[in-house]
């Protein structure tokens, strides 16, 4: 991936023949890895290979290559995949209009939410409805469930949206698309933006309860709260429901179910490559999970960034693809204020 994207950091080896380089701590805020480094005093000194820092990270791309991958698999009956080198976007045996590559309506709402952000314009009930309504109409695919998208097509403003909406809900649409929102610095501020976009359509505790913990997930690698191992922990602490405890079973429809996969699969694993078949392997609504899991695991310093680069190269590069979605990961990431 070339762009500078939300989670981004330069894998870089700086060498030099000369005497050793010193640099203050605060040039190194974003990737704290000394290991080829020694402290000297309040500086740091820089000795023939200085630091090795991992590869660029996309949190946007990321998930929507975990929707593409997943949408082949959901509630689909498999053996298990487990060979990442040999892995390949599927045509779903029942969604023939998603094509291999092209990603769902879990990676087209968080755009919407994502362009909201990045808009700078007022956070309301109205403003998301619009910008659902914009993202579907500009780029109409399948993908969401059968009768919202019935909805979405006779939709043509946030108005109609707000009018006509159902919104009592606790099914997984508020949480796969609220991950955008974990740039933000402030964690009150994370569960005030979650909690109104997700009561635009899954007004229940459940839905909002969701749609934060998912959040929160790449919140916490973003800023650095801790290890991988935590990250479920903390999650319990800052949202009602029942994170910690790992996830078993095929996932169903409910915005919980999602996400306590998605933790779980976080949880236990350190590569992107081998936490994309974990997601794809629980069953059932995969697509949704890896969306969730890949936004978070992207954002973690701990985990190899190894998606199989067939992936990314499949990824779907319409008006609206890949390309569209780099530009806007770097939007996004702008909003990301880390102290110095």
């Amino acid at each position: 991936m070339c762009s500078m994207g939300v989670c981004r950091f330069f894998n870089e080896v700086n060498r030099t023949t000369a005497s050793p380089r010193k640099l203050n701590t605060k040039d190194l805020r974003n990737r704290a890895d000394l290991r080829n480094s020694a402290q000297v005093g309040g500086e740091l000194s820089f000795f023939p290979i200085v630091l090795s820092v991992t590869k660029e990270r996309n949190m946007i791309i990321e998930a929507a290559v975990g929707d593409a991958f997943g949408a082949g698999y959901e509630y689909v009956k498999h053996k298990g995949i487990h060979d990442a080198a040999q892995v390949q976007y599927v045509q779903h045996p029942r969604h023939k209009a998603t094509k291999p590559g092209m990603y769902t309506d879990d990676t087209q709402m968080a755009m919407a939410i994502a362009e909201l952000l990045v808009s700078g314009e007022d956070w309301t009930a109205l403003n998301i409805a619009n910008k659902f309504v914009e993202v579907f109409h500009r780029d109409p695919r399948e993908g969401y469930a059968h009768r919202f998208y019935d909805f979405l097509r006779e939709t043509r403003s946030g108005e109609q949206f707000l009018r006509n909406i159902h919104n009592d809900s606790d099914k997984s649409g508020a949480a796969m698309r609220a991950w955008p929102i974990a740039v933000l610095p402030d964690v009150d501020e994370i569960r005030e933006k979650c909690t109104l976009q997700a009561a635009v359509t899954h007004n229940t505790i459940a839905g909002k309860q969701a749609a934060i913990a998912s959040a929160l997930m790449s919140h916490y690698f973003i800023y650095r709260k801790g290890s991988v191992a935590r990250m479920k922990h903390w999650v319990q602490q800052n949202v009602g429901g029942q994170w910690d405890k790992d996830y078993e079973g095929k996932v169903g429809s409910k915005g919980w179910m999602s996400v306590s996969a998605a933790i779980t699969a976080v949880s236990r694993n350190t590569k992107l490559s081998e936490l994309l078949l974990d997601c794809i392997n629980f069953g059932g609504d995969v697509d949704t999970v890896a969306t969730i899991a890949l936004a978070a695991a992207s954002c973690s310093i701990d985990y190899e960034q190894d998606l199989p680069p067939q992936l990314l190269a499949g990824l779907e590069n319409q008006k609206f693809g890949k390309d569209y979605l780099e530009s806007l990961d770097k939007k996004l990431g702008s909003l990301i204020q880390r102290e110095s």
